[in-house]
């Protein structure tokens, strides 16, 4: 099979996470600590395919210099990203919507900010994607661990996302539509990724994969993090460490 179609699929089988997700979040009264949990456990699977298959394969192919500055520059250009759009309604995307306060707002309440939750999803959704397709540059076949992390915390981000879009007052339509569209845009993403990357030198694909590692841990940080915070505080360090362990033993077989 072609790698360009390989870098599709691998990309379209970590974006469909999503719709596994939403679908739970959307259909079931899933318990607030049960996404907790599970959304701990995705930042720590993420942590660890981040400093193990991103800014580590950065580092060894381009040295430190590359690898520490493309990190800050994702993480700055999704910070800025991120910034704009929490001001137009999709600060708490992430956020199932169990606390007033932290709410996703309606379109009611703030005009436009279902576009926003929409861009905040691709926003979110692009630099896993995009490593996906960049991996398979390395010998012509994909990282599986990123694969399986990529995955694996896109179910509990759709999952609560869409519990919280529930909770705001969209409609099922609004809700599958935004996650399918993730899911096609994960899946372009992943092939260019490994298409218009692939043409660059290695200090370049290296800076590349360092700015969608800088960029996940941004969202780690910002938007996963706190949401597993709220109704997991005494046990999220322990349910990340062994998301971070699960993840690091399958970069280790």
């Amino acid at each position: 099979m072609a790698e360009v179609v390989q870098a599709g699929l691998w990309g379209l089988l970590a974006g469909s996470a999503l719709l596994v997700g939403a679908a739970l979040g959307y259909g079931l009264r899933v318990p607030q600590k049960a996404i907790a949990t599970v959304m701990a456990f995705g930042a720590g699977v993420l942590l660890s395919a981040v400093s193990f298959e991103l800014v580590g394969e950065a580092y060894d192919q381009a040295g430190l210099a590359p690898a520490a500055i493309g990190t800050l520059v994702g993480a700055l250009a999704y910070t800025a990203g991120n910034v704009w759009l929490a001001g137009r309604g999709a600060r708490h995307r992430k956020r199932s919507g169990h606390q007033p306060a932290q709410s996703q707002p309606s379109e009611v309440q703030q005009g436009g900010s279902g576009m926003a939750l929409a861009l905040g999803a691709l926003l979110d959704g692009i630099p896993e994607s995009a490593v996906i397709g960049v991996s398979l540059l390395d010998g012509g076949t994909v990282s599986l661990v990123t694969v399986a992390a990529v995955f694996i915390s896109n179910v509990p981000e759709g999952l609560s996302s869409s519990a919280g879009m529930k909770r705001a007052g969209r409609g099922k339509a609004y809700v599958f539509g935004v996650w399918t569209s993730i899911a096609a845009a994960s899946t372009v993403s992943a092939v260019l990724g490994y298409t218009v990357i692939g043409a660059f030198s290695p200090a370049v694909i290296a800076a590349v994969t360092a700015v969608a590692a800088g960029a996940i841990l941004a969202m780690i940080a910002d938007t996963m993090i706190p949401e597993a915070f709220h109704d997991a505080q005494l046990t999220i360090g322990l349910i990340t460490v062994c998301g971070f362990l699960v993840s690091f033993a399958l970069s280790h077989t």
